[in-house]
Formats: C-alpha cells, structure tokens, sequence
C-alpha cells in the first residue's frame, strides 16, 4: 500500500508541473529573433535595405508606419497585438516583410484591480493615471478628457504665440 500513496503524490504533483507549464505556454506569445517589438504608445526605427515605394499594414490598428528618406520606417505601436508590415519597391517587389509586436512596456507601471475593473498608473516616479486599452470604461474616458483637454490647451497656447509673433 505505501508503494502506491508514493505514485499518487508523484502522479498528483507531476500533474500539477505539467498544468502549469501548459498555462505558462499558452500566456505566451513566442517571438522570433527577426520580430519587431515596438511598445505601446512608443516608436522604433526599422531600416530597410533600399528605398521602398509603398508601405502596407497588416493591421494599421495595432501599428502606424511613416516612410523617412526612401529606406527608414518609424513605426508606432498604438494597441496591443501582432501584425505585418510589407515594404514594396517601385517595381511593386517585395523588400521586407516584417512581423510586428506591439507590447505593453509594464515597467513602473501600477495595475490596480477593483472587482473586475483596473485601472492603470505610470509611475515614473509619481504615480499618475495612464490611458491604457482595457482598464475600467469610465476611468479611461475620464483619463482621455482629461489628456485631450490638456493637449488642445497647449496646441491653443502655442498657436496664439505664433500668430502673436507674426504680428509683430
């Protein structure tokens, strides 16, 4: 009888190993070392190995790209996700296809969790409300308002000085 209780907790707790490597599996998004990662909200350089004509977007919901110079991409990550960016010569010739990543940066980032909502803080290296996909719906608008109420006082701010400057 002890021979079997000793196979029961080996069996119990290699399950429980397996359960967990699976779960870790599936949280995982792999990534290849060809991948672009940009973060959210966040731009990297890609260099192409000659100028490119047309830029196509798998998904321009998850990144923006802008063309510099013929060969310099800027791409942008505006949500969360995967997708592709394919660069075409003037002969509509592939020159790179690339896969995107587009990851949350969670360094000094708070999560904090009421219930189902969350709500989410920059913290660099004051805590302060960061507007981010998926947090609480009223908290994210409460957050957007207040970011587009100061973006649209600094733009009104600075337009007025230039026309100021002009008039002189």
């Amino acid at each position: 009888m002890p021979h079997r209780a000793n196979f029961a907790v080996a069996s119990s707790k290699m399950m429980r190993a397996i359960a967990c490597l699976g779960l870790l599996a599936l949280s995982v998004i792999p990534t290849n070392a060809a991948d672009l990662v940009v973060r959210y909200d966040q731009s990297q350089l890609l260099r192409l190995p000659r100028p490119a004509s047309e830029i196509i977007i798998g998904n321009p919901s998850i990144a923006d790209v802008a063309l510099q110079d013929g060969n310099l991409l800027v791409v942008t990550g505006k949500t969360f996700g995967v997708t592709n960016i394919i660069a075409l010569d003037a002969n509509h010739n592939v020159i790179q296809d690339q896969r995107v990543m587009v990851e949350r940066d969670d360094r000094k980032i708070v999560n904090l969790h009421k219930g189902t909502q969350r709500f989410t803080y920059a913290c660099t290296p004051n805590c302060e409300p960061t507007l981010t996909i998926g947090d609480d719906e009223d908290f994210f608008n409460r957050v957007k308002s207040a970011n587009t109420s100061k973006t649209g006082f600094s733009t009104s701010t600075s337009d007025k000085g230039a026309s100021s400057n002009n008039a002189q």
